[in-house]
């Protein structure tokens, strides 16, 4: 891994409007480029919009989804990368050659190439389908990267596969905070009202946002998938209205110990940049924990317990409860 500057981006989408979240898209790759920055990464679903998906009918949602690759919003992304000479990952729906859709957050690189991960723990549609692999690649940076999808970094396997795969950098683009949810400890609803009227009481929408909806409730277990894999963590998040929820932001940019290098909880549209020195991956926690493993411990892991249950099902439960 060399030296590489990074950001970080939070944005509240327009729903349904590609052409708007696109817009906002170039000028934050403009705005990072200029501060030198290499890699960026955008939210899940930045470019479609995401919670008023679970409203849409399959006709709907196919009339939006398009091509990972050679779609126009690929097309664009990579046009945007080329230009600036920086890596863009941002997310959409896709619609794949079989005819399945997708939860995708596509990687245009700098040099042409593309990459995506399909969300592989999809529950927003029913319509949408989960993907089933892991997305690990090298970038013309200099740096092993690897995605996860929002609700995929929750399993601590997810992660620790990517580390396996030798991922230096997760890439971590969420749609969460301010949700409801069956747990009494964290997250929960936020009153609209607050964010509304954030311009004349900034304070009472940015406690929402750093405390238990948000920030604290990040810090429960973000740090953790960085610091026990021995990677640097970029978190990026919808921010403001996302259906009848107020996404709660919090970019930040994380280093293999779990230290916060930068951090926003603006009620707004922001960016965080980081430089990511790979002198601190070396003899790193985790990177020594991977090295004194024993795998042939953990056989265990890979057979079911008779626990497991459907995310689709179990979040679309909760959906039809709000």
């Amino acid at each position: 891994m060399k030296n590489i500057r990074v950001a970080s981006v939070q944005f509240e989408h327009a729903a349904g409007d590609k052409q708007a979240n696109l817009a906002k898209i170039e000028s934050y790759v403009a705005e990072a480029a200029g501060q030198g920055v290499e890699l960026i990464v955008f939210p899940e679903c930045c470019i479609t919009g995401y919670l008023f998906m679970r409203q849409l009918t399959k006709e709907q949602l196919e009339a939006m989804a398009e091509p990972v690759f050679y779609g126009p919003s690929s097309q664009t992304l990579t046009a945007l990368a080329t230009e600036h000479n920086v890596t863009i990952g941002a997310g959409l729906v896709e619609m794949a050659d079989d005819g399945k859709m997708y939860n995708t957050y596509v990687v245009a690189m700098a040099d042409g190439q593309f990459r995506r991960h399909r969300k592989i723990h999809c529950f927003i549609s029913e319509h949408l389908s989960c993907g089933s692999e892991f997305t690990v690649f090298d970038t013309p940076h200099g740096c092993r990267v690897a995605v996860l999808t929002c609700y995929d970094n929750n399993i601590g396997e997810n992660v620790r596969l990517a580390a396996l795969n030798g991922a230096e950098i997760l890439l971590a683009p969420h749609q969460t905070g301010g949700c409801k949810t069956p747990s009494p400890r964290c997250m929960g609803v936020i009153d609209c009202s607050l964010w509304h009227n954030r311009k004349s009481n900034p304070e009472a929408i940015e406690a929402e946002l750093k405390g238990s909806k948000g920030r604290d409730w990040l810090l429960t277990w973000l740090p953790a998938r960085a610091h026990d894999n021995g990677l640097f963590l970029i978190f990026s998040n919808g921010i403001g209205v996302d259906g009848n929820e107020i996404r709660t932001g919090n970019a930040m940019i994380l280093d293999p110990y779990g230290q916060i290098l930068a951090e926003t909880w603006k009620a707004d549209d922001d960016m965080v940049v980081a430089d990511l020195d790979p002198a601190l991956r070396e003899n790193c926690t985790g990177v020594r924990w991977i090295k004194t493993r024993r795998p042939e411990l953990y056989g265990q892991l890979t057979v079911p317990t008779g626990l497991e249950e459907d995310i689709r099902r179990v979040r679309f439960s909760d959906e039809l409860d709000q």
